[in-house]
């Protein structure tokens, strides 16, 4: 919520290649004077950051966020987008950060001539944040080439 021409829409995070993240949000059509700045933290006890590198509109309006060595240890983020419009905080609650995974490392075949079968061996992915090496389930699609 915000004064008239401030709103903001499907505010998302995305993390890719273990470390970059970037993040956008869609701005009201009508809001031409209104800029926007992002800050985050991922921990209640630290200070929040200004983003560094902001995603422009055609009209220089930030839309968005590319942030580089991103680390979320304990599975938390916390953003703040400040509209300099009105001076006002909006404090963003519905929002999503989303991983794209990098593909599993060290992916090794070995199929024994005297068998009929092969063993596919791999490692998990690299990830900002996921520990447990359970939480990911695999899927092996075999071409005969």
């Amino acid at each position: 919520a915000g004064m008239n021409g401030t709103a903001t829409e499907n505010f998302v995070c995305v993390i890719f290649n273990v470390s970059f993240m970037n993040c956008t949000w869609h701005v009201d059509s009508s809001s031409g004077d209104t800029q926007y700045f992002l800050y985050w933290k991922t921990s209640r006890k630290e200070d929040f950051s200004e983003c560094q590198n902001y995603i422009k509109d055609v009209y220089g309006r930030h839309t968005g966020c590319r942030f580089q060595d991103v680390t979320i240890e304990n599975k938390r983020a916390y953003f703040l987008l400040n509209v300099s419009r009105s001076g006002q905080n909006i404090h963003i609650f519905d929002y999503f950060v989303i991983e794209k995974l990098t593909p599993p490392l060290n992916v090794t075949v070995d199929c024994a001539k005297d068998s009929h079968g092969c063993e596919i061996r791999w490692q998990p992915p690299r990830t900002s944040h996921v520990k447990k090496h359970t939480c990911f389930k695999y899927e092996v699609s075999i071409e005969n080439k």
